[in-house]
């Protein structure tokens, strides 16, 4: 699950059964979790049980996966519960049995084979031709507006990128701060570690970083969140370069119109018009594309870029850095750890020092993040050696960081007190398959993870057989 999947998915299973069903009865939502948030076992075990007029007893599930692949179907399994597509049933003198929920399996089925009213995928409008918004044109409103909110996190507003950008509104910047994103001081904006981190993502999580957000102060805002939901959903089913009425909008969605549009999500040609239109930013939210690693070849792919040259940075042994590029944005994330020196139109120059490495840690950003964004945008010539950011180098920012912290806290939960191997290896495993394991010790049968919800329900789920095998 790409990160951008993992972060919707928690905001997803944070919430009451009564949001599920309500989300779950507009088709397109089912189509898009469906879509985006499953990984394939689970697709291929919805897909297999949409049509069936009865319950699949868990005897004759466990004969479609290998016994080699358990692990894999307890996972799918467990996260078709906690999305609540898929529920248990014990009826009396029957075997267990799983059932898909409804309304998630009626909307899956009738977003796969069409009709109905619900007008969920959106409905077109008729825009006469001469006054049509072209894709090009899109791509430009939201690379603009995009860049504009990355300009404004990173400082870059003395350097030019917003002089003919995007102008934020009080709404955006209210929910950067409120993301901690950025932290203001007076009239001074700076970048924190969240932030820089963010900027490092692929668009798409950034997107969605953002939406998540934008859904935890909804309810600050007035908004219903099953209408948000939903909208962001629908969002991802429509099409570049259509426009779409907005006549059957609820309140909560029209007022999402202005928002989104601060962020390049929605384009509208003036807040009166008739009409909307879905970006590019917002036609792949729910995409299956993989991630790409940094935000400008993700914006520059997710736009349809031809740029296949997307490194940038020349790092020298003695500190040195040199910087094809003439983006703004991308200059000024380089100010934030580099004393920059020269610049050409297509070309900057300037050094890491310890002065300028440790501003950028006293802001948040870790030495980590800075060595990720030089490996992430090194030039095609330094690729060409086996180790390309001189060891040198890197060893010298780490050594940077901890000159200020001699130890490093992370939250999270201990599972201690097993009474077997067999019984503390299986969750240990299973906690870092899904990415949530900091630090085990195998002699002591203890690990620490950073959210306990996922191995909590893998211990349940192995208590549950256990008990059926007695």
């Amino acid at each position: 699950m790409s990160s951008s999947s993992m972060r919707s998915f928690e905001y997803l299973e944070s919430l009451p059964g009564t949001v599920f069903n309500r989300l779950y009865k507009q088709p397109s939502t089912a189509l898009a979790i469906f879509r985006r948030m499953l990984p394939q076992l689970a697709k291929s075990f919805v897909m297999a049980m949409l049509y069936m007029s009865r319950p699949l007893p868990v005897a004759d599930l466990d004969t479609w996966v290998r016994p080699g692949s358990r692990r894999e179907q307890d996972t799918a399994i467990d996260l078709l519960e906690r999305l609540q597509i898929l529920k248990r049933t014990a009826e009396p003198n029957k075997p267990r049995a799983y059932v898909l929920t409804n309304p998630f399996a009626a909307s899956l089925r009738q977003a796969l084979t069409g009709g109905g009213n619900h007008n969920s995928f959106g409905v077109p409008s008729r825009t006469p031709a001469e006054d049509q918004v072209t894709t090009a044109q899109l791509d430009d409103f939201a690379r603009g507006q995009w860049e504009g909110v990355l300009g404004y996190m990173v400082g870059s507003t003395g350097i030019g990128l917003n002089d003919e950008g995007a102008n934020l509104s009080l709404s955006v910047k209210h929910l950067l701060k409120y993301g901690r994103l950025v932290e203001v001081r007076g009239k001074s904006v700076d970048i924190t570690q969240d932030g820089f981190a963010f900027v490092l993502q692929e668009v798409n999580a950034q997107v969605w970083t953002i939406l998540i957000l934008y859904l935890e102060n909804a309810e600050e805002l007035g908004m219903d969140r099953v209408d948000v939901l939903s909208f962001l959903f629908m969002l991802g089913s429509l099409e570049l370069g259509q426009g779409y009425s907005k006549a059957n909008l609820t309140a909560t969605q029209l007022q999402m119109l202005l928002d989104l549009g601060d962020f390049g999500i929605i384009y509208q040609s003036s807040p009166d018009s008739d009409s909307y239109y879905p970006t590019r930013l917002a036609t792949t939210l729910t995409s299956d594309a993989g991630a790409l690693r940094s935000a400008t070849a993700g914006f520059e792919t997710a736009l349809g870029s031809s740029n296949d040259d997307k490194g940038f940075v020349v790092v020298e042994t003695n500190y040195r850095i040199y910087a094809y590029t003439s983006s703004p944005l991308q200059i000024a994330i380089l100010s934030l750890f580099t004393r920059l020196s020269t610049r050409y139109p297509n070309m900057v120059s300037g050094k890491m020092t310890r002065e300028s490495v440790r501003r950028a840690i006293n802001m948040g950003i870790t030495g980590d993040q800075i060595i990720d964004f030089l490996y992430t945008h090194a030039h095609p010539q330094m690729r060409k050696n086996a180790n390309f950011l001189p060891p040198t180098v890197v060893d010298q920012i780490r050594l940077w960081q901890i000159e200020g912290e001699r130890m490093k806290s992370t939250v999270g939960f201990l599972f201690k007190d097993f009474l077997s191997v067999a019984e503390y290896e299986g969750p240990c495993q299973y906690a870092s398959d899904i990415g949530v394991l900091k630090w085990k010790n195998d002699a002591k049968r203890m690990f620490f993870v950073t959210r306990h919800e996922h191995v909590a329900a893998y211990l349940k789920s192995q208590k549950e057989k256990r008990r059926e095998g007695e």
